[in-house]
């Protein structure tokens, strides 16, 4: 994300550029839930400790991926609100590098028209399907909403865009023609404060309380254990499949197993919240 809404103290616009262009803290804030949440929501829905490196040892490496992934798609608020997040943060290092066009052409204004809504749309139908059309149409309208701004900072030449030498020939990179309302531009300003909310304070509290709502972030199965010559019925926590069977934790034995003749369960909850416990 960019920085925080103008209070009347000069903004840097060259700072601001090179934030954008860098995908501004929205980058390093998506970075750091990436690396440090997945660990987290396994850690606390197992146990911790050895559990843990168990856990991420019998997924294998490629799978990985899977716990974050489980997290977005089954929680719609923290789905959609990182959908607006990723949508604002490539929105903003693609103006950084020129492409939101500044001259009035119909031309311009189609291509303009096209980058601030393909996007949104894009995320909206994703959303749609995995949350329903309610949270698909708010997910593009806020991630539209928050595009807007940015097009309106370099529009008015607030911000510039990232040149290099063979690209000067392509015009200016704002329109001194352009006088957006004055409503327009506070709400510019007042975007970036949403934007940079969303992103350092939303998101992460979101994330957290998915990683420890006490839910599996897969599917939890009913299966067969072998356990030398015993063989028990046992609820496992789905890491990876394996021929005909599951390879999983084992949430009675709290170890990895094998299962066989495996069944889906109805309920993803293996313990308490962590604000209930």
């Amino acid at each position: 994300m960019t920085g925080s809404a103008d209070t009347g103290a000069e903004r840097d616009p060259e700072q601001e550029r090179r934030a954008d262009r860098k995908g501004g803290p929205g980058h390093g804030v998506l970075l750091a839930l990436a690396l440090a949440v997945p660990v987290a929501k396994v850690a606390y829905t197992v146990g911790g400790g050895d559990a843990v490196r168990d856990v991420f040892t019998g997924m294998e490496p490629a799978n990985w991926p899977d716990v974050l992934l489980g997290m977005v798609i089954t929680d719609p608020l923290l789905g959609s609100v990182l959908a607006v997040v990723i949508s604002r943060v490539v929105f903003a290092v693609l103006a950084a590098r020129g492409a939101v066009p500044a001259d009035r052409g119909r031309a311009a204004r189609l291509r303009r028209l096209g980058i601030t809504l393909l996007n949104p749309l894009a995320f909206g139908v994703i959303v749609t399907c995995l949350f329903g059309p309610w949270w698909g149409l708010g997910t593009a309208l806020c991630a539209f909403a928050l595009r807007e701004g940015v097009v309106v900072e370099y529009r008015t030449g607030r911000r510039r865009p990232h040149r290099s030498h063979g690209d000067r020939a392509h015009g200016a990179s704002h329109d001194p023609r352009y006088d957006p309302p004055a409503w327009l531009r506070r709400a510019a300003a007042g975007e970036q404060l949403v934007a940079l909310l969303l992103t350092v304070a939303v998101l992460p509290v979101l994330f957290f309380a998915s990683a420890l709502d006490g839910q599996a972030w897969t599917s939890v199965v009913a299966c067969r254990v072998t356990d030398g010559t015993r063989t028990a019925d046992a609820r496992l926590i789905e890491l990876s499949r394996k021929g005909n069977g599951v390879v999983g934790w084992n949430l009675d034995a709290e170890e990895i197993s094998d299962g066989s003749g495996c069944t889906s369960t109805k309920s993803r909850y293996v313990r308490e919240p962590w604000w209930r416990s």
